[in-house]
């Protein structure tokens, strides 16, 4: 038998780093966290090299004092508890007394630490955990940790790391999550001697969210607050518009500590489940504040996940505010047809376009005793001059000086100015051809407009800003409650139906809007919201099936459907003992009849035995009545005015009529000013 022998300290503080200190990002969460637990409101991290090289965290926090600050480096020393009871009472970020031991390790640390009370700091220097050096030093209050050659006397564990850039981005991303956990804390964050980003420390989380994830998404939050008995939430949730194809702008913070929960995650996203198309998640931004005793932290040595005592009812709860809260919104997509990107390019472009004008508003007035500019040479081939051109050219003169004085807006496109899509001197056309020796007058006539009088230069540059004025137009976004709904009973009575276009969608007209309604989504909407009535109401009928269908269950799908048997019988199913785990289904909702009954009964029971457990009747009625939707009205199908009508109509009567149970928009809008802006009667 092999012997058996006690493993020396060192050796063990390295299998410990192994478990704490994975990558650069490790270092940096545990000592920022121990910054914020040590009371800091500012703090500043700086890394080079991805943090393989140097990391270095400053807080202004309380510090150590000089006769703690080598304990603090033994492994399980700390601060934060003293027995096992505590860990059912814990409110700091950290608890175990592992961190700062296992960084020492596997790098070379230095600390720099002053306490309120004390005249000097401490400079403290350990190397793969061997104490180096431990000597007084002026210093201001707080306290500096400087991590150097992380793996230095590891490597194998350095060998997997990856490169600079890519340890980098998961510092950054650390980082923006410590910056959203703690709004009241001023972060700052270099990167290589460049400051990455930084915080003010005001409280303001939504000032964050602008700071790190740009104008953009900030200006699509909705606010969410939500409270129950030990648990409150508070944040933004982002517009159905704000989607992503991951769950990486999910973010959930449990007592100021930045979690990853599957519970919570699932919980979001059913609450937005009307809202999004299937493979979309939302971005979302909440702080669950909870008393420490319902929840446990001691869950994994990363402390990002944590379990709550009441699971089912964290999730139903969760769902149910988020639900609420996007029913309070109108959310009707507003299509922009110009490119945001231009848009924007376009704003940027606007003062020096307006500066050029008054610029050359100026220009006009200098020009009035101007000395009239000599023709240009024209560069077509002569044209021979006859006794009738030089006639009628005579004629066109006379006729000219008979014409009115031009107005304002003659006198706008007569003095030169640009617009866009236009160019300064446009080549005449053929008809506009002259003889190169016109007379005198008319000559000087054809080459320079009539200079403008002063007055009229300063009227026309002020026509120019009320222009500009006029057609600014603030940035496309999300209809609100307060802009008035569309989808009303006083709004229907202004719709004037102008028809459908590809056998698949309705124009309306309303006010100076144009919606544009999928006839497959409403009515499939329509369709679910009844059906989901009738089985809250037990008023599905059923249809019976000869001869029945046999599920072969597993064991825990037989216990599941004993376990909400009550459940099915109230939708309409009937089902009876086959036999050891099999079953026999002798009857279905009418509704459901035809749409391969059994994947569907089988794909409830799959839902049922996930983890947090979703088998209330609500999820259950939802996800049958959007499998029975299949009977509503198709896409590239024709439908009657009238039937178009009764369909608004059911619309109008719906919570939220503004998604099918897919999550696909049942209507957007397109402004006049936008279609105005395609043809080019604004410009």
């Amino acid at each position: 038998m092999a012997e058996i022998r006690l493993l020396d300290s060192n050796t063990i503080d390295k299998i410990a780093a192994g478990e704490v200190v994975e990558r650069p990002s490790s270092v940096v969460k545990e000592l920022v966290e121990n910054a914020m637990d040590a009371g800091a409101d500012a703090i500043t991290v700086e890394i080079r090299d991805g943090g393989c090289s140097f990391i270095r965290v400053t807080d202004n926090g309380d510090g150590i004092e000089k006769e703690q600050i080598r304990k603090a480096f033994f492994r399980h020393a700390t601060s934060k508890i003293s027995t096992a009871e505590d860990l059912y009472h814990i409110h700091s970020l950290g608890f175990r007394g592992e961190a700062l031991s296992s960084i020492a390790a596997v790098s070379m640390v230095e600390l720099i630490t002053k306490t309120k009370d004390s005249l000097t700091g401490i400079h403290y220097r350990l190397d793969g955990g061997v104490e180096k050096e431990f000597s007084e030093i002026g210093a201001p209050e707080g306290t500096t940790m400087i991590a150097r050659e992380l793996f230095f006397n590891t490597p194998v564990r350095k060998k997997f790391l990856k490169t600079p850039a890519t340890e980098g981005s998961y510092v950054s991303d650390l980082m923006e999550h410590m910056a959203l956990s703690r709004p009241d804390v001023a972060f700052q964050f270099m990167v290589n001697g460049n400051v990455r980003f930084h915080t003010s420390g005001n409280g303001d989380l939504k000032e964050i969210i602008y700071r790190i994830y740009g104008r953009e998404i900030a200006g699509q939050l909705l606010p969410f607050t939500a409270q129950m008995e030990g648990l409150s939430i508070d944040g933004f949730l982002g517009s159905p518009s704000v989607v992503r194809s991951n769950r990486n702008f999910e973010f959930f913070f449990v007592n100021g500590r930045y979690i990853r929960s599957p519970l919570l995650s699932k919980g979001l996203e059913a609450g937005y489940k009307a809202w999004l198309m299937q493979h979309k998640f939302p971005f979302a931004l909440l702080h669950l504040t909870s008393d420490p005793e319902n929840i446990d932290v001691n869950v994994h040595p990363s402390k990002m996940e944590v379990r709550f005592s009441d699971q089912p009812g964290v999730y139903a709860f969760l769902e149910e505010q988020v639900r609420q809260t996007l029913h309070r919104r109108e959310m009707i997509p507003d299509v922009k047809l110009d490119d945001p990107a231009a848009g924007r390019k376009k704003e940027q472009a606007a003062p020096k376009e307006q500066n050029a004008k008054v610029e050359q508003a100026k220009k006009e007035e200098r020009k009035e005793t101007a000395v009239p500019p000599m023709p240009p040479v024209a560069s077509r081939k002569p044209v021979p001059v006859t006794d009738e051109g030089r006639k009628a050219e005579s004629e066109k003169t006379a006729e000219e000086n008979r014409k009115p004085a031009a107005g304002p807006v003659e006198e706008k496109k007569r003095s030169g100015e640009e617009r866009p899509g236009q160019t300064k001197e446009p080549a005449p056309g053929p008809e506009k051809e002259v003889s190169p020796n016109p007379e005198p007058a008319a000559r000087e006539k054809k080459e320079k407009p009539e200079a403008p009088q002063p007055f009229e230069t300063a009227r026309r540059s002020r026509l120019l800003q009320e222009e500009e004025a006029q057609y600014t137009v603030s940035e496309a976004k999300q209809m609100e409650l307060f802009d008035g709904k569309l989808l009303s009973e006083e709004a229907a009575k202004s719709y004037q139906i102008i028809g459908q276009v590809f056998d698949t969608y309705w124009l309306v007209q309303y006010e100076d809007r144009l919606l544009i309604i999928d006839q497959h989504a409403a009515h499939e909407k329509v369709k679910y919201e009844a059906l989901v009535k009738k089985l809250r109401e037990g008023q599905v009928d059923s249809q019976n099936l000869a001869p029945p269908m046999i599920l072969n269950l597993s064991a825990m799908e037989a216990h599941t459907l004993q376990e909400y048997g009550d459940y099915f019988a109230r939708m309409g199913f009937e089902i009876e003992d086959f036999g050891g785990n099999a079953v026999a289904v002798r009857a279905v909702p009418c509704d459901l009849y035809g749409h391969y009954e059994k994947d569907f009964l089988q794909g409830i029971l799959d839902e049922l035995e996930e983890e947090p457990p979703r088998g209330t009747p609500a999820i259950i009625a939802e996800k049958l009545a959007s499998m029975a939707c299949k009977s509503a009205v198709k896409g590239n199908m024709r439908i009657s005015t009238k039937e178009m009508e009764a369909l608004l109509d059911q619309l109008l009567s719906l919570e939220n009529p503004y998604h099918c149970p897919h999550g696909r928009p049942t209507i957007i809008t397109m402004s006049k000013y936008e279609l105005e802006k395609k043809f080019k009667r604004i410009v």
